[in-house]
């Protein structure tokens, strides 16, 4: 049987970054930037530290394969449009070269080794935990580093997946800068370009963004700083992403509107997911089963709901849900 991916790697990592720009990260989310101030080698080492304290302990021992774009880059965990001087450390890895039936344990293994270190869960859903792909969300304290172990599904039939391990840090001041200064960060995590209209990938997105507005059921936003539509090139390839904001809605609307859009995704065969979020509202992320693509819908403090639809810039040319 040949292999069937539900989510690939890189898909994940693009959805795990748009609900941290959504506000579901502690450490940079929210309508404040957070004064947390650490140089760049500190932040990737801290993290660095995260994985291995996952991983040393492990039986089969894997490998880990470093994925992802690259390591700093600017916060992308906040929710405004303001000028910031903020910088983020994300580490993604894929732990290969055991069975993909040993993808579970491994998963668990990466859990019951961070709470042995006394960190916390972000996520504690036992039904989710007990299954054949597990997936736990935790975080540190008293830094705020937040951390995932995933399992991608590979074949679900027989239970095989795909173990992986991210790790955030806290948006965090370089010295010497400040919040808001106007300049524009380095080391940018990727190359943006503006897609053709006329390709398929984007005809993709769009047709998955106007039946997530159609579910919603509530007006769009003007268009804000940093929405819209980009094709992104990194070391994982190029992805077409659009992303979009409803109207400014009350708690009570907002949590309903989200819960429309996991209705629709469920009742159109995606794979559905809720991400717990510091909002209180869980976002939902689900995996399109035919061309890879992933989107995520989640409140903002801002008020709105916010859309990322994610498709990679190579596949199948039908919007289709």
């Amino acid at each position: 049987m040949k292999p069937r991916k539900a989510f690939s790697v890189a898909a994940l990592l693009a959805l795990t970054v748009a609900v941290a720009a959504c506000g579901a990260h502690a450490g940079g989310g929210g309508g404040a930037a957070q004064q947390v101030t650490m140089n760049e080698q500190q932040a990737a080492g801290r993290a660095e530290e995260i994985i291995r304290q996952a991983v040393d302990a492990m039986s089969p021992k894997p490998t880990l394969e470093r994925t992802g774009p690259q390591t700093v880059g600017p916060c992308i965990a906040k929710n405004d449009s303001s000028s910031d001087d903020r910088l983020q450390v994300t580490l993604f890895y894929k732990l290969t070269g055991v069975p993909g039936t040993e993808a579970k344990n491994l998963v668990l293994q990466a859990r019951d080794a961070w709470l042995k270190q006394g960190y916390k869960y972000n996520s504690s859903d036992e039904a989710d935990m007990s299954g054949p792909f597990p997936w736990v969300s935790m975080r540190t304290e008293p830094d705020d580093f937040w951390m995932e172990g995933i399992t991608g599904v590979l074949d679900r039939d027989k239970g095989e997946g795909i173990a992986s391990l991210k790790v955030i840090s806290p948006c965090f001041l370089p010295p010497g800068k400040s919040k808001a200064s106007g300049a524009t960060p380095a080391s940018p995590a990727a190359a943006f370009e503006a897609p053709s209209a006329d390709d398929p990938a984007t005809r993709r997105v769009l047709g998955h963004s106007s039946r997530i507005y159609d579910a919603l059921q509530v007006g769009s936003a003007p268009t804000q700083p940093g929405e819209g539509l980009s094709t992104v090139r990194d070391e994982s390839g190029a992805s077409v992403h659009h992303t979009w904001s409803t109207e400014p809605l009350p708690e009570g609307e907002r949590a309903a509107a989200v819960g429309r859009a996991q209705t629709f995704f469920q009742s159109a065969g995606w794979t559905v997911r809720r991400v717990p979020t510091v909002e209180g509202t869980p976002a939902v992320v689900a995996g399109h089963p035919g061309d890879r693509t992933v989107a995520q819908v989640a409140a903002s403090t801002t008020g709105a709901v916010r859309v990322a639809v994610t498709a990679p810039a190579t596949g199948p040319a039908s919007a289709d849900a």
